[in-house]
């Protein structure tokens, strides 16, 4: 295990120290007041100076991440709500999204909130709002290396309905600041069922400042409305009460794509807060394109809602309606399943 600059043995760690907690480690807890109450919490700190905070009342979708201490996600107003304050309808969803590091929106829509033939869809879907069942954490020595990993299954169901089901487990080392997402979506119904997935990465301050480098894969770039010009999207800039949003996608080309089929984009702060003092940090997320073609680039510099997202999906943003224009929604036949791999590694 490498920590802190050197490599150890299992029983020379176990030797410095009466319970390895001390160092890092996943640890389940709940959260008492407010609109939280009720919310699990599963922490993770990795011994290297990333922790997060995975929620399963909420999808089993990561919260609060940070870098020594400093945040480098992206907090809503909302904080941890749980999900029995969630309004389905139109835009509720905007009323309880706790921002995080992640929230998962899908399965069956994605996006503005839509009608067809189905019914009527909600903004982003469901998932994020869905608590997760047959949650399990797990701590394991494999040589000297120590494995964690927190996975769970995630439901979503209609009498007459959709039936889909993410199976989705989060893991990695210890002394590693990585997380490996690895998600199924199996439709275990009996009928064809629309599926739209995006994972929606927020990232904020203090990792995103001016100075801030963002560095996206070589793609076909498309601004979705008028007040998007091209060339902010490498951008960033202080905080605007009177900033809008603006939505990118890119249609990331296959020379972009690594010999294990990721496309990856990355923040750069060379001056990252570090306990007293400044580091240069680089996170990087990488995907799978094969099933998630598509990164979707949400830019947001106002004042409290100062975030970027980071966004790959097998979807655009317009709703399921508009998808059809565009080739989809992406359909799973009955017994199949999609499979999504995802990668975050902070340097």
């Amino acid at each position: 295990m490498l920590l802190y600059g050197q490599n150890w043995t299992r029983r020379e760690v176990e030797a410095r120290v009466g319970r390895l907690g001390q160092i890092g480690g996943v640890r389940r807890m709940m959260l008492t007041e407010g609109k939280e109450a009720g919310t699990e919490i599963i922490e993770v700190r990795t011994g290297a100076g990333l922790s997060f905070e995975v929620v399963p009342t909420k999808g089993l979708d990561i919260s609060l991440a940070q870098l020594w201490g400093s945040p480098i996600s992206w907090q809503s107003s909302n904080g941890n709500v749980h999900p029995m304050f969630y309004e389905p309808e139109g835009v509720g969803w905007l009323r309880t999204a706790s921002g995080g590091l992640l929230m998962t929106c899908g399965l069956s829509h994605v996006g503005e909130p839509s009608k067809d033939e189905t019914g009527s869809y909600g903004l982003h879907g469901r998932v994020h709002h869905t608590p997760a069942n047959q949650v399990n954490i797990r701590e394991q020595w494999m040589g000297d290396e120590l494995e964690w990993e927190v996975s769970g299954v995630v439901e979503e169901t209609s009498l007459f309905g959709s039936k889909l089901r993410l199976i989705r487990s989060i893991s990695g080392r210890m002394g590693e600041n990585r997380i490996v997402i690895a998600d199924r979506v199996e439709n275990f119904g009996f009928q064809p069922a629309p599926h739209m997935m995006l994972y929606h990465f927020n990232f904020g301050f203090p990792l995103l400042a001016e100075h801030t480098e963002i560095q996206l894969p070589s793609s076909d770039i498309e601004a979705r409305g008028k007040d998007a010009p091209l060339d902010w999207c490498s951008k960033w800039q202080k905080p605007d009460s009177a900033a809008s949003e603006a939505v990118y996608y890119h249609r990331v080309h296959l020379d972009a794509v690594n010999s294990n089929g990721m496309a990856e984009a990355s923040l750069l702060n060379s001056r990252f807060p570090a306990g007293g003092t400044e580091k240069p940090v680089k996170v990087t997320l990488r995907w799978s394109v094969d099933s998630l073609p598509q990164l979707v680039q949400w830019r947001m510099p106002g004042a409290g809602e100062h975030v970027l997202g980071l966004e790959p999906s097998n979807c655009r943003v317009e709703g399921r309606a508009a998808e059809a224009q565009h080739g989809g929604p992406f359909i799973l036949l009955p017994g199949s399943s999609a499979v999504y791999q995802l990668e975050l590694n902070v340097t």
